[in-house]
């Protein structure tokens, strides 16, 4: 079958390693009869890996073309493969099965939006295992100290690790970096569960605002209070203000957004 060439514009690299295919399996612990979400499954590579495993796959797929002749570059049985041509940024995750995985070779620039809808949908996946930058795959993970708004927002959610890198040369094309297999495992106990999500990562946003500020400057300015406020309330926070937001922990800021919203009622 013909091989189209790989679209830049949409972050098109194709993966033949089948180590790295493998790995990606465990990392998401496929199991057969599991049913997982391929995002972006081009020429099908990781599919028939998924598909040898006994799993049902449901491959969602941007590129017109690719959806169209995935089922014909795979080998599986007609129940086991479900195609949908879409935009997975505008995905009803609500219309999956409850505890599917996600199991993706994703376009880089795609990795910080699609991590929060995974993170915030209202059905999460179980467990999820996506090739990613590695950078980004380091900052997802990164302990307190080294925290971003990224890795507080995906860690509120799931555990977070870091699997195999996966080198640039295995890819065609190569990408200018080497990615890393980025795993998560949702929380199934809720870190914040008296907490509203958007007053939460409103409270996060406003403290990596302006990361080299303090917290007491950086809260002050995202929030819209005055210095003397941002001071009360990190103290009532039991958190001090000379920190800077990377240095808080997950705990940390849901006690400092717990105090906020105590004080905004």
């Amino acid at each position: 079958m013909h091989q189209p060439d790989p679209k830049k514009q949409l972050g098109q690299h194709w993966l033949h390693d089948e180590p790295s295919l493998a790995a990606m399996l465990t990392a998401a612990d496929v199991q057969p009869d599991d049913y997982v979400v391929e995002i972006g499954p081009g020429l099908g590579t990781l599919t028939q890996f998924l598909l040898d495993a006994g799993a049902h796959v449901h491959a969602i797929e941007f590129d017109k073309e690719l959806a169209r002749t995935l089922r014909a570059r795979v080998k599986h049985s007609p129940e086991q493969l479900t195609v949908t041509e879409a935009d997975i940024m505008r995905f009803n995750f609500s219309e999956l099965p409850k505890d599917y995985k996600v199991v993706a070779n994703i376009p880089y620039y795609l990795t910080s939006g699609l991590l929060r809808i995974l993170a915030e949908s209202a059905n999460p996946p179980k467990n999820v295992a996506v090739l990613v930058q590695k950078e980004v795959a380091e900052r997802v993970c990164a302990p307190q100290g080294d925290m971003s708004t990224l890795s507080v927002s995906v860690q509120m959610y799931f555990t977070a690790s870091l699997g195999p890198i996966v080198p640039a040369e295995l890819f065609t094309p190569p990408p200018k970096v080497d990615s890393q297999i980025l795993i998560l495992e949702r929380r199934m106990t809720p870190l914040f569960a008296d907490i509203e999500p958007k007053v939460l990562f409103r409270v996060v946003k406003a403290g990596f605002g302006e990361r080299r500020k303090k917290l007491r400057s950086s809260l002050s300015g995202g929030l819209a209070i005055d210095k003397q406020a941002a001071d009360t309330l990190l103290a009532q926070a039991h958190i001090d203000g000379d920190l800077r937001a990377q240095n808080l922990s997950l705990e940390d800021w849901i006690r400092l957004t717990k105090t906020w919203q105590a004080i905004q009622k």
